[in-house]
């Protein structure tokens, strides 16, 4: 059915002309929406992975800026890597990002809390906003402990339970500075399909941001990281603590 529209318009006699004009039909007017809707479902898929690339390279730059914290913190603290005695007063151990973010608060411009994480959350974590205290990233033990205690650690349960005295660790005593992981995401935040069978550092699911000691951030699936003490991609166990290597296998 076609639907027209009178145009007057005044003819060499003077008489009032009438113009027909053709607008959509029905039929038309379906397959326009049917176009935009396969075009649409052609290109959210591209636009959810643009989205998340963008949200990866976020993280990455948070992983820049506390790379740039820990150098700072270096530079006014001897040569020498946030160290405490664990667990912490708060209950918290150091490693946790709940228990280290205070060393280098003073290096960023902002105050770190809970409700202001600042570049400690990365946006795609969902999980660390509400169990975490929103701080997704973890720093190794191995920073903070002689390597000969690291070595004498066979288990996820040594990170968290049986403490032993902590040992500052010099940067300059780091054996391969692009090799060994300093601080990464504790989760697989930008493969979701992980989540749910995501236990961190303890487990070989998904892909994180790390940063190195040498101050490289690199996305690496946790199969590419070598297996620490406990048999695990533990950065926190690494072979041989600070002078060992995390990456590549």
């Amino acid at each position: 059915m076609k639907f027209r529209r009178k145009i007057h318009d005044t003819g060499p006699c003077g008489r009032t002309a009438k113009i027909p004009w053709s607008g959509f039909t029905l039929v038309e007017l379906l397959v326009v929406i049917g176009i935009i809707a396969l075009l649409l479902s052609v290109l959210m898929p591209s636009l959810g992975k643009a989205r998340s690339a963008a949200l990866q390279i976020r993280c990455v730059h948070n992983l820049k800026q506390i790379n740039l914290a820990m150098n700072f913190y270096l530079d006014g603290n001897e040569d020498k890597y946030p160290c405490a005695e664990d667990p912490l007063p708060t209950g918290y151990w150091l490693w946790m990002g709940r228990g280290w973010r205070s060393f280098i608060e003073p290096y960023l411009d902002t105050k770190i809390d809970e409700k202001k994480p600042s570049v400690l959350w990365c946006p795609e974590d969902r999980v660390s906003k509400e169990k975490y205290e929103s701080t997704s990233y973890a720093y190794s033990m191995a920073f903070y402990h002689s390597p000969e205690q690291i070595d004498s650690m066979s288990s996820p349960a040594d990170t968290y339970s049986n403490p032993v005295p902590s040992v500052a660790q010099r940067s300059c005593n780091v054996g391969n500075p692009s090799g060994k992981i300093i601080v990464g995401e504790w989760l697989s935040n930008h493969l979701r399909s992980d989540i749910e069978s995501d236990n961190g550092w303890w487990c070989k699911v998904g892909s994180r941001n790390y940063l190195f000691a040498d101050g490289q951030v690199q996305f690496l699936a946790a199969k590419e990281i070598r297996e620490a003490n406990d048999g695990l991609p533990d950065a926190n166990l690494t072979i041989r603590g600070i002078k060992g290597t995390d990456w590549p296998r």
